[in-house]
């Protein structure tokens, strides 16, 4: 990428209207969460050190390794949709989706606890270790010729020729409910925060980084802060492949566009063409930064977890998990991205939080990343 991997956004701070905010704010996915046998709060990890290293007053990292046992985050959103859609039609035999790994074998953990059969569908770069997690959660797998977004379409079709019940993250102009059913999911682990960081009037963070994917998660979070905090809320950065950028490109047009990178890129989870729709939406008047990284600097983020030095903890962080903190690490260190750390007035009295939205969910690779010492 040849321009500035950065862009420096003026949010309005105003949520969308329709189907969005009635799915949000007619939901209790915590409530649900809870009501699950095998829930339990992800914990939250302060880094002193790794502060210090870098030069900001606190570091926070949320692990969401362990959530539900999956190794990741995404049986939040997936869960609570399907519970929403199976209250309407508890007639539904299977369910389909599209992914990129996590979504995917959360889709098909959360149709096994409902009793339900799962078809999901990857893109051609997936790994067998990630299309094993999911035929271990008793999905039927099947490998696409194509990238995500292709596989995407792919899955939407053979869901319509055989009857099964989609279940993407991934929200167009007729394909919106569902979507925000996952995103509502997703509140659930911010909401965990309110008794530490999240606390009302005002947070105990200043600066949030988000890795993004389609946008769902991100989107989700934005609204929760700026639902819950307004002008108070603090600053949000978005952080993608720098191969497969669709938000910082979608901002640069000022319109949802396909990203022109590669789509080469260790951070699986975060390998996403066009934006959600409603991610969309949410984003462009909520966030403040968007940047792109190469994934170097995911690889020094996941490294800087694992070996940790003093009394913080080590914290296995998958490589989109890692995504947050490897913006941060470009942003601190990286001159290309100096006039983005003045904006966004980052100072020795700065408190960031960062979540890990999964662990080594490809083993091998994840082994091949910390031989490497720091």
């Amino acid at each position: 990428m040849k321009h500035t991997p950065y862009y420096l956004n003026k949010p309005d701070n105003i949520l969308p209207k329709g189907l969005t905010n009635s799915v949000f704010r007619s939901s209790d996915p915590l409530a649900y969460h809870q009501s699950l046998k095998n829930y339990t709060v992800t914990p939250l990890l302060k880094l002193n050190e790794l502060a210090k290293y870098f030069g900001v007053k606190k570091i926070f990292v949320k692990d969401e390794s362990y959530r539900f046992g999956l190794n990741a985050f995404k049986g939040l959103g997936a869960s609570f949709a399907i519970s929403k859609i199976l209250e309407k039609d508890p007639d539904i035999e299977t369910f389909c989706s599209a992914t990129d790994g996590n979504h995917g074998r959360a889709v098909a953990w959360s149709a096994k606890l409902f009793g339900k059969k799962s078809r999901i569908f990857v893109p051609k770069d997936t790994t067998r270790a990630r299309i094993l997690a999911i035929e271990n959660e008793g999905a039927v797998v099947e490998k696409v010729d194509a990238d995500y977004d292709e596989t995407c379409e792919f899955a939407k079709e053979m869901s319509r020729k055989n009857g099964w019940q989609l279940v993407q993250d991934t929200a167009s102009a007729h394909y919106a409910e569902i979507p925000a059913y996952i995103m509502a999911g997703y509140f659930t682990h911010f909401m965990e925060l309110e008794d530490s960081i999240h606390t009302l009037p005002k947070p105990k963070i200043d600066i949030v980084f988000l890795q993004a994917g389609v946008g769902s998660w991100p989107a989700a979070a934005a609204w929760y802060y700026l639902n819950r905090y307004g002008v108070n809320r603090p600053k949000i950065v978005l952080v993608e492949p720098i191969e497969a950028a669709g938000i910082l490109a979608s901002f640069k047009k000022g319109k949802r566009t396909k990203p022109e990178g590669n789509f080469k890129t260790i951070m699986a989870g975060l390998n996403c063409g066009i934006p959600s729709l409603t991610a969309w939406d949410i984003l462009k008047d909520s966030t403040d930064a968007a940047m792109a990284i190469e994934d170097s600097f995911t690889k020094q983020a996941i490294r800087e977890l694992y070996y940790p030095t003093g009394d913080d903890k080590r914290i296995i962080s998958g490589e989109s998990g890692a995504g947050g903190l490897a913006g941060f690490i470009a942003l601190m260190t990286d001159p290309r991205f100096r006039n983005l750390k003045e904006a966004l007035n980052i100072t020795a009295e700065s408190r960031v939080l960062f979540y890990s939205t999964e662990g080594d969910t490809d083993p091998e690779n994840f082994k091949n990343i910390i031989r490497k010492k720091k």
